[in-house]
């Protein structure tokens, strides 16, 4: 027998989320229906607040739920450094280590033109626009080390020579296909301690 249309609903949208195929979603949603109505309805009600009050930081473009997020708006923060990352979650992995106090511009994914993702739907204008209305001494690129990561940080290296802003990259310590948000606090340590200059 088919499932309730609403079940076959609640599943499909189970599916949009990272690493959920149709047997996850399935359990999903059977778990939440038979045994946590109300944390099915807790989890309701979070994404709907969170899609209420959260928006983009004018100035680094992470989430926050005001004009400028806590990291910007902070006099102990070092604008003069801004660390590019691809997602919130490799911002928090390096926020994590304690090691880094400048800035951040958060690109909300990287380049791949397979999925029709380009310097417009990252707000590398954006970017542009933050390095050069204000001082920058360094932009640090902290892409992953992805083939699209690499791409996007190839493009931005390009980019930034044409406005003269001191570059560095990521150091040792990153394995090739790794993704920051997954890296012990240790290897991150190192990688922004060894970063170097991707211009003589």
């Amino acid at each position: 027998m088919a499932d309730p249309r609403s079940v076959e609903v609640l599943k499909e949208a189970l599916q949009r989320l990272p690493g959920v195929g149709p047997k996850s979603a399935q359990r999903m949603a059977f778990h939440l229906l038979e045994r946590d109505r109300d944390g099915a309805r807790q989890i309701g009600e979070a994404i709907r607040h969170a899609l209420s009050k959260v928006n983009h930081c004018r100035r680094c473009n992470n989430f926050s739920e005001t004009e400028l997020c806590p990291i910007c708006d902070s006099p102990r923060r070092d604008a003069t450094r801004v660390c590019v990352v691809e997602t919130p979650a490799d911002l928090e992995a390096i926020e994590q280590t304690g090691i880094y106090q400048g800035s951040y511009f958060v690109l909300m994914g990287s380049l791949s033109p397979l999925d029709d993702i380009g310097p417009d739907q990252l707000g590398v204008d954006r970017l542009l626009a933050r390095v050069t209305e204000q001082p920058v001494e360094e932009l640090i690129l902290a892409t992953n080390l992805t083939v699209e990561g690499q791409a996007t940080a190839d493009f931005l290296i390009d980019l930034m020579a044409t406005v003269d802003i001191p570059v560095t990259r990521l150091a040792r310590g990153l394995p090739m296909g790794g993704e920051l948000e997954y890296m012990d606090p240790g290897t991150l340590n190192q990688a922004f301690e060894g970063r170097k200059p991707v211009r003589d």
